[in-house]
């Protein structure tokens, strides 16, 4: 039976969620309501650091990797706090989420001694390596190459939708290191890949519906990565990649980087005496009260160091459908077209996240791939 744990009440983390939202409330007091509806996309080394500065980053991890040995629960209200202010988290959003829990789990005693720190003061950006083309978040059907060479391997492929890889310190790269992709899940390996000095790579932009370059295409072609670059074991990278990923489908990130559009709407509707609006913003208040109850529940089953794979697709599927139907759901209840260039902040909000949400359901898998997912956890696939 799938359960989702109710997290206990933890006195600490609610006495942080209070120094959190003090914090932000003087950090990103300038930042206009379009601004923070970009929150996952707001690149800002500086506050990154800001962050690193107050020991929020890297919080989990042991004191002897730069971390503070804190709770997931502190954590989740840090994350949480951010994303519901708005606040600009690209910097150190893929790093500090799933890239240093892999290192910490999987990584050298060298690659955890040189990084983590760096990940945990808001200094060292990271960007994934596993979406292809042809083969999208079937991460199983990967064709990038890594083979075999003196002192290290050559790897050549292409890897898609890579966000921030044009300004990332490093990339963990998904590739097949043996066998092919009929193989599936056998022969893939996982590579620390430096991003400012790997020779024979290519980074080319990918513009977003918006016109913002926040994706990319990686080229590899016979580039050189050194034996040092193996994250833990040849072979075992799916089993590798799979606890990764419940790193990243799990958070509230899946169901509040559309909350300013909600936080918007609800403020165009106040005062209104239509039951269709009132009905409309007390189901998705509802739904996103549920969604943050499974969350939690996820973050407690990390705590607890279980298996939340099944959990966190879960999470991120539904996450993902409200995130997406929200734009429409505003469209119905407002008598306006959306506009960027708007300086009314709904409708500028609105025409963001409109462009936006077509992206929701495929960072960090597609709808398809996380149902299957589903499936088999429950034994049904």
């Amino acid at each position: 039976m799938l359960r989702f744990p109710s997290p206990p009440r933890h006195n600490a983390a609610e006495q942080l969620r209070g120094e959190v939202r003090e914090f932000l409330s003087s950090a990103i007091a300038t930042r206009t309501p379009l601004q923070r509806a970009e929150s996952w996309n707001g690149f800002d080394r500086d506050f990154s650091k800001a962050l690193g500065a107050r020991g929020w980053l890297g919080m989990t991890w042991p004191k002897q990797y730069g971390g503070h040995e804190r709770s997931a629960f502190e954590r989740y209200v840090v994350v949480e706090e951010t994303l519901a202010a708005g606040a600009p988290v690209s910097a150190h959003w893929i790093a500090e989420r799933q890239s240093g829990p892999t290192l910490l789990k999987f990584g050298t005693e060298q690659q955890r001694e040189e990084i983590l720190p760096r990940i945990a003061a808001g200094d060292c950006v990271f960007c994934i390596g596993m979406s292809e083309p042809d083969s999208g978040s079937d991460l199983a059907a990967t064709r990038t190459r890594a083979e075999r060479v003196e002192s290290g391997w050559r790897v050549t492929g292409t890897k898609l939708w890579t966000t921030n890889a044009h300004k990332a310190d490093y990339m963990i790269l998904f590739c097949r290191t043996s066998g092919t992709p009929a193989d599936r899940h056998k022969g893939t390996s996982q590579l620390l890949i430096d991003m400012r000095g790997t020779e024979g790579m290519t980074v080319r932009p990918v513009l977003d519906l918006a016109g913002q370059h926040h994706f990319n295409e990686v080229h590899f072609n016979d580039a050189f990565v050194p034996e040092t670059a193996l994250i833990g074991t040849e072979g075992a990278g799916w089993n590798q990649v799979m606890s990764e990923l419940a790193f990243e489908r799990s958070g509230p990130e899946r169901f509040l980087s559309s909350i300013q559009l909600l936080l918007e709407l609800i403020e165009a509707l106040r005062g209104s005496d239509s039951e269709l609006a009132q009905i409309t913003i007390g189901r998705l208040t509802a739904h996103l009260l549920t969604l943050r109850q499974l969350s939690r529940g996820v973050a407690a089953l990390l705590e607890a160091r279980e298996d939340a794979s099944t959990h966190a697709a879960i999470v991120k599927d539904l996450g993902a459908t409200f995130e997406q139907d929200l734009p429409e759901i505003a469209r119905s209840l407002i008598d306006a077209e959306p506009d960027r260039q708007s300086t009314r902040d709904l409708l500028a909000v609105l025409a963001y996240t409109m462009m936006s949400a077509p992206s929701f359901s495929l960072r960090g898998g597609t709808r398809e791939i996380l149902r299957g997912i589903i499936a088999r956890g429950l034994g049904v696939r």
